[in-house]
Order: C-alpha cells, then structure tokens, then sequence
C-alpha cells in the first residue's frame, strides 16, 4: 500500500502558544484515517498546516514532493482538497456551478476561451460527486435552499469533484443527523475502497469509529494514541482526555466486566 501522506514532526506556535508539537501522522491510497481530539487539541490547526494556511515546522509530503514552501493553491494542484468547518459555498452559484468552481483546472488557453463562451458546468465528475452525496437532485438548486446539512454535503462533493489524491474532511458530519451521518460514513468507506485517500476530523465518535482504518488522537497539541479503532477506544489516554480522570476510572471498569 503506497504512503500518500507523510507529516513528521509537525509543529505550530501562534506567538507564545504552541498548537502542535511534533505531530507524526500518515494516510496510505485506499486507506480513511480519523483525527480526534478534545476541542482546542489542534486537529484544525493540523490541516490547516497541511493546506498551507498556517505556517509550521517539521516536514509535509504528499505522494513523496515536500511541499515545503508552497502556498494552498499549489498545493491543491498536488492532490490535496478540503472541507471546512463552516459552509464556504458560493451562494450566487447553483450547487452544480460550485462543483464546477471545484473541479476545473482550466488552461491558459480554456480561460482565454471562457471570456466569450460560458462553459458547461454539467461535467461527468460534477455528477458523479453529488451522486456520492445522493444531491444529484439538488443540482440546480441554489445553496439557500437547502438545509444545512445539505450544505455541508455540497461542501464534501465539491471537495471530492476536484478528484483529489487526499481528501481533508473538517467536520463534515456537523449538522448532519443521525441517519445522515450514518449514510455519510458509508459513502466515505466507498470512496476509500474507490483509491481516494481520506482524514477524518470528526466530533461524531460513532462515524469515527465505526469508518476509520485508523485513529490519531491529539491533546494540547500532541499525539497521544494511535491504532486501530479498537485500541484507540480502549486507550486510557483517550478515555481520559474525553471524560476526565473520574469517567477513566468508570470506563475501565465497565470494560473489565
């Protein structure tokens, strides 16, 4: 299985703060790797390294390029998209037209060509990826229109219809309810048996735990477990960055029984 990430110790400081702290984590092709953490443990700020939207030190690959000194839109040309926490859509746009913002990494010769000719936004990789989402319907629809959680379901296709080598997921179950997370978690396991390589930020442990191939957990900054889902839920570490030192203490036993 080929390593499509490759992130070794990682770290950021806003000012005095240090946000993370020598954070080593890979995603391999076909594999879906879950980033968890307390809120404030820097999973954002990871990605966010990763994007080129904050500064960091340590080293970044992807596909074995360091991207070291890239700016985001550079890297996105290297195969990395991402969703956000909040529901950056074009709201001027049809959901389609959005994609189609997403998908397109047009010529100098195709942007020549568009300023006297409007281009189709009706592309198979437009529909495919709202067919993932099951939004085919809302194709035409103006994001307005749609729930929230629609919304964030566009966001995750249009992430997906730039046909990315990793997939950065920030929360994409926020809003969603419990049958559409549910029905999400299974269409990222697709995508992943599909090659697309796939981090998980997700406060729904349920999601987490029953998609991932892989959990890494961070605290203040730092990793302080790692495995499969299973050992990961059975970590004390983990339990107690969740519930405290008391619920720790409760879940042991309970597992122990």
């Amino acid at each position: 299985m080929s390593e499509i990430l490759k992130g070794r110790g990682v770290s950021v400081h806003y000012g005095g703060v240090q946000a993370l702290a020598d954070v080593d984590l890979e995603v391999n092709e076909n594999e879906l790797v879950g980033l968890i953490g307390p809120n404030g443990a820097g999973k954002t700020t990871f990605v966010d390294a990763l994007t080129g939207f904050t500064r960091y030190t340590g080293a970044i690959s992807v596909d074995g390029r360091d991207l070291t000194g890239l700016a985001p839109h550079q890297r996105a040309r290297h195969g990395l998209a991402r969703t956000w926490q909040s529901t950056e859509l074009f709201d001027d746009l049809t959901v389609s037209e959005n994609l189609a913002v997403g998908s397109r990494r047009p010529s100098p010769w195709q942007v020549a060509k568009e300023l006297v000719a409007t281009p189709s936004t009706t592309t198979p990789t437009v529909e495919q990826a709202l067919d993932l989402v099951e939004l085919g319907w809302a194709a035409d629809f103006m994001p307005d229109e749609l729930s929230q959680g629609q919304r964030k379901l566009v966001g995750v296709a249009r992430a997906i219809a730039s046909g990315p080598r990793l997939l950065l997921l920030d929360e994409p179950a926020a809003g969603l309810d419990t049958s559409e997370s549910e029905e999400l978690g299974h269409r990222l396991r697709a995508l992943a048996r599909g090659g697309t390589a796939m981090l998980l930020i997700e406060h729904d442990m349920g999601l987490v735990l029953s998609v991932c191939d892989r959990i890494v957990v961070l605290e203040f900054g730092k990793v302080i477990a790692a495995g499969t889902p299973e050992e990961v839920r059975r970590d004390p570490r983990v339990v107690e960055a969740y519930l405290g030192s008391a619920g720790a203490q409760r879940a042991a036993e309970s597992l122990d029984v």
